[in-house]
């Protein structure tokens, strides 16, 4: 019996429901029946990533565990179905390729690019209700899960929702395959946006000489006589929170070759800092997957915790197995994560430690719109690369929630968001995101430190 026929007879799934009481942060499904008849056709549709694609990633990532790579990952806080076009795909891929490159360069070192892209539609939250005057329903949960307007209808979760994410994934991946081997990634092209993005840039000074940099290196290649041609595309990659069991369980697909089990919803997943209890469903169904993953870890983690997830997730310290994307908040990151790390170099643990600056200093505004700070998520990355330079240990790279559109989201960065501009382009589904004059700000900076960190090391 195959895992779709498995699945379809209801006995047990290969992924198993071990992990002690329910998952947390799931939808309260009103229709079992039609959830199951939802989920059994997810179990015969064709996976949305192979193994070998995400055999690949976790070779990439034991790169950046060895301090060998960098780790760009980022994307929208949650998708939307909506968003799926190929101008939003576009956007965002384009503002990873010129992060990627200002980083490579700064480094010195290849860099990984993974998208939150292809799945991120759900996302998990601090309350299950919301409350509108005397009107109480279920918070919204993204749109694998119920819509934003605020009626019982669209507040209702739906599981047909998880088959629009399956199909709104599958065209995401589709166009950003097509767009990174079709020339869209061409290092040429992504440097032009690059410079160009200086050019407009208000005291652009600091960022000229990066820029100028780069363009003597590919002219010094070309001039060589240089293969270019591996530089017209892109290897990237796509990740997303498997935040919906319900949604993981049916994608999990055995590879006939290897006999590994994989998730094929995505090449990389996490579990997000609401949902890592050690003896959960969520640490359960990840450690009997194959794929390379992540877990989020907030200020309250311990060291002991972080051994264990190792002991769990990965057993066999596999390098790239695993990653660390620690959101402790600018206030915080400098004493809490230390300990951390220094446990796991102790035990010997070859995980990726990445930043992700953004969750930890999110805030309300005068208006009640969630915000943050551009200074305050550059100083939470910097003083991520200083702790690592201090123990020297590697930081593996940065996970950001970003987009391509020219939001109002975030205050700061060198196109000055105000406070009174938020209300111009506020468009999130959830949380605040970098827009892409921000990212790149954000990359510059962090180009500039990781450069100053190799030349205090060396």
């Amino acid at each position: 019996m195959d895992s779709t026929e498995r699945h379809a007879a209801g006995t047990e799934h290969p992924t198993g429901s071990a992990g002690a009481g329910a998952a947390d942060q799931q939808p309260d499904w009103p229709d079992p029946a039609r959830l199951r008849e939802v989920t059994e056709r997810l179990a015969g549709a064709p996976p949305l990533v192979f193994p070998a694609e995400c055999d690949r990633l976790r070779e990439r990532l034991g790169a950046v565990a060895r301090g060998e790579a960098l780790l760009l990952q980022g994307g929208d806080c949650a998708e939307t179905f909506a968003g799926a076009t190929q101008e939003s795909v576009e956007g965002k891929l384009r503002t990873l390729l010129q992060m990627a490159v200002v980083l490579s360069h700064g480094a010195a070192l290849p860099v990984v690019k993974v998208g939150r892209m292809a799945g991120q539609f759900a996302k998990p939250r601090s309350r299950p209700v919301e409350r509108q005057g005397s009107v109480e329903l279920p918070v919204y949960r993204g749109d694998a899960v119920n819509g934003p307007g605020f009626t019982a209808r669209d507040r209702t979760p739906d599981p047909e929702r998880l088959g629009r994410m399956y199909e709104a994934s599958a065209t995401t991946l589709n166009l950003v395959r097509a767009l990174t081997t079709g020339g869209f990634a061409d290092l040429a092209q992504v440097h032009a946006w690059n410079r160009a993005f200086v050019a407009a840039t208000p005291g652009s000074r600091r960022y000229e000489r990066v820029a100028d940099e780069i363009t003597r290196a590919l002219a010094f290649l070309r001039a060589c006589g240089g293969d270019t041609r591996a530089l017209a595309t892109a290897d990237f990659h796509v990740s997303h929170e498997g935040l919906l069991l319900d949604y993981e369980r049916a994608l999990t697909r055995t590879d006939p070759e290897s006999g590994r089990t994989y998730a094929t919803s995505g090449h990389l997943l996490w579990i997000g800092e609401r949902t890592r209890r050690l003896d959960g469903p969520h640490v359960a169904f990840f450690s009997r997957i194959a794929n390379p993953i992540a877990v989020k870890l907030g200020p309250s983690t311990t060291p002991d915790e972080v051994l264990r997830y190792v002991d769990l997730l990965d057993p066999d310290r596999q390098p790239g197995r695993l990653t660390f994307v620690v959101r402790m908040g600018a206030e915080r990151i400098r004493d809490a994560l230390p300990l951390l790390v220094e446990k796991a170099a102790s035990e010997g643990a070859p995980v990726c430690w990445v930043s992700d600056p953004m969750h930890g200093n999110t805030f309300t505004g005068d208006d009640g719109r969630k915000t943050r700070r551009l200074d305050a998520v550059a100083d939470e990355l910097k003083g991520f690369v200083e702790v690592h330079r201090t123990l020297g240990t590697h930081a593996g790279g940065v996970h950001l929630e970003l987009t391509g559109e020219d939001v109002t989201e975030c205050l700061g960065g060198s196109h000055t968001i105000a406070p009174e501009m938020l209300s111009h382009r506020y468009e999130s589904a959830c949380d605040p995101r970098l827009n892409p004059a921000q990212a790149l700000d954000l990359a510059f900076l962090l180009a500039e430190w990781y450069r100053d960190g190799t030349a205090a090391l060396s």
